[in-house]
């Protein structure tokens, strides 16, 4: 299953099902499960960990060093799951001992061609980055994120579970869950009702997200006043929990 001008480190771990393409280079430290094809022409450093099923590209290079300036040769990791797609010039590079050492992506992810993911980045699972979609380091990406082409996202920012990011989008702060942005920079449209109705969403559900919405977005209110507004509505309506916790994922402020 290992072409004849693959090269394979002697420490890389690889499942006996695996498939390696002509011409691809497999470094050291790198653990391959069951099931994924590696295509020819790929590069892949370690210490990386690639589980179960997954399918790389030719082009795609996967776990080098981190773009990193304070990069100083430490032992940091990339972790990908199960099932994930990795098409055509793909780069995903392994953390920094600034932040956690990791940079991981969960499962069922579909990353197209020349996607960038940077060091320490934290993607979660059912993904869909289109081609030049691009992370800075140490972005936080949640589950069922949709990153349009060309859209990119500044060091340190937060992407909710299933917000979108409209096509040549530039994102300098945290983009709440559900929320629809575009523009450079880029700014709220709305929620992502069809991503929402696509995943069982029920009309209830999704008029209770748009109503929540509203209270950050169209009443006026400080960030504060409207976050005590969506925690009274909570506990009743749960589909609020993912939305007001991403209201203060992190330092960088929300796009609004």
């Amino acid at each position: 299953m290992i072409h004849a001008s693959a090269i394979v480190s002697a420490s890389a771990t690889i499942a006996d099902d695996v498939e390696i393409g002509a011409f691809t280079v497999i470094g050291d430290d790198v653990e391959i499960a069951g099931g994924t094809q590696i295509d020819s022409h790929v590069v892949i450093g370690g210490p990386t960990r690639i589980g179960r099923d997954n399918h790389i590209y030719q082009f795609a290079s996967v776990g080098g060093d981190p773009q990193d300036k304070k990069y100083a040769g430490e032992r940091t990791r990339l972790e990908i799951g199960e099932r994930n797609t990795i098409r055509e010039y793909c780069s995903i590079s392994r953390g920094t001992v600034q932040d956690e050492g990791i940079t991981r992506m969960g499962d069922d992810n579909w990353i197209m061609a020349y996607v960038h993911i940077a060091h320490d980045c934290q993607i979660g699972s059912n993904t869909i980055f289109a081609n030049n979609a691009t992370l800075a380091g140490h972005v936080h990406v949640g589950d069922w994120v949709i990153m349009a082409g060309f859209s990119g996202v500044h060091q340190f920012c937060h992407l909710g579970a299933h917000s979108f990011l409209g096509m040549y989008s530039g994102c300098n702060r945290n983009v709440p869950a559900y929320t629809l942005v575009s523009g450079q920079p880029a700014v709220p449209r709305g929620i992502n009702s069809e991503g929402l109705k696509r995943r069982d969403f029920t009309t209830e559900q999704i008029r209770n997200i748009r109503n929540a919405y509203r209270i950050v977005y169209r009443q006026g209110l400080k960030l504060g006043d409207a976050i005590l507004e969506i925690e009274n509505l909570v506990g009743d309506q749960p589909e609020l929990e993912p939305f007001l916790s991403s209201l203060t994922m992190s330092d960088r402020g929300i796009v609004r």
